[in-house]
């Protein structure tokens, strides 16, 4: 009878990172590009709509890209363009973090609680429902003309995707990580801010990330409310000057911050929750 042939088992070298992470650049680099694709064709679009189709004595060429970018480009050097920009993203910090301070620890309630859950979830689904815009007259009567009613309508405007993420965390908590701290017997302080805040972190930066696209979009409306200083002012300013180039390039300011600050946004949510970013 023949002997068994011994079979040879050679290993295989194990992959580098290098080679593992190379796919991964990859998909990067190709997103990062399509996206630089979609831009261009934006921006094409915007030059075909304006000066290639449009009639050269119409009202549609003076937003044309042609004047609108190298009037930027004067506007952030040589205007007090910055200033208002600088206004403008203090205001949005103050109403996020009024919202902050007022949904995490409303959503921390309603999200342990049933009882509060049902006691409060009509009231906030309807004032969520509740255009943050239609609260300006009577912002402006409360609180007068200046930033206090700006603050308040942002702070109106963040805190609903704030306080509903805060209490859909709380509600996905895992059950066994509350045992457990009851098992070491951790006191309540003990369990809120190392089981609970930790678990629910995720879910409190995605609603952060939308709020933050949901003030930018309101705050432009909320600076005509009589202010002297902000984006939404300057866009004013230009229209009554006529300014139509200083417009338009407001309006890609606006844009270029807003997408600035979802793409923060975003990598802080991958930096904390990876799952979530």
């Amino acid at each position: 009878m023949d002997a068994p042939s011994v079979v040879r088992i050679v290993p295989q070298p194990a992959k580098s990172r290098a080679a593992e992470l190379l796919p991964q650049k990859r998909r990067r680099a190709t997103h990062v590009l399509l996206g630089l694709c979609g831009l261009a064709l934006l921006l094409l679009a915007w030059w075909v709509a304006t000066d290639l189709f449009a009639n050269p004595e119409g009202f549609a060429p003076r937003f044309s890209p042609t004047s609108a970018l190298p009037t930027l480009l004067a506007l952030m050097t040589g205007s007090d363009l910055p200033l208002h920009i600088f206004v403008s993203i203090k205001r949005v910090l103050v109403g996020l973090g009024i919202a902050l301070v007022i949904g995490v620890p409303v959503g921390l309630l309603v999200g342990s609680s049933k009882l509060a859950e049902a006691a409060t979830t009509p009231a906030f689904q309807f004032l969520r429902m509740i255009s943050p815009l239609s609260w300006m007259p009577i912002a402006v009567m409360v609180f007068g003309v200046g930033d206090a009613p700006i603050y308040f309508l942002l702070a109106f405007a963040a805190v609903w995707p704030i306080l509903l993420n805060t209490t859909a965390g709380v509600r996905h908590l895992d059950p066994h990580w509350l045992l457990l701290a009851r098992s070491l017997a951790a006191t309540g302080w003990e369990t809120l801010f190392r089981v609970i805040i930790p678990g629910v972190l995720g879910h409190v930066l995605t609603g952060l990330r939308l709020a933050i696209g949901i003030s930018w979009i309101v705050l432009v409306p909320c600076e005509m409310l009589g202010v002297s200083a902000g984006l939404g002012y300057f866009i004013l300013d230009t229209r009554d000057r006529l300014a139509y180039p200083e417009l338009m390039a407001t309006v890609l300011v606006i844009g270029i911050i807003g997408y600035g600050l979802d793409v923060l946004a975003r990598w802080i949510i991958a930096q904390v929750s990876p799952e979530k970013g």
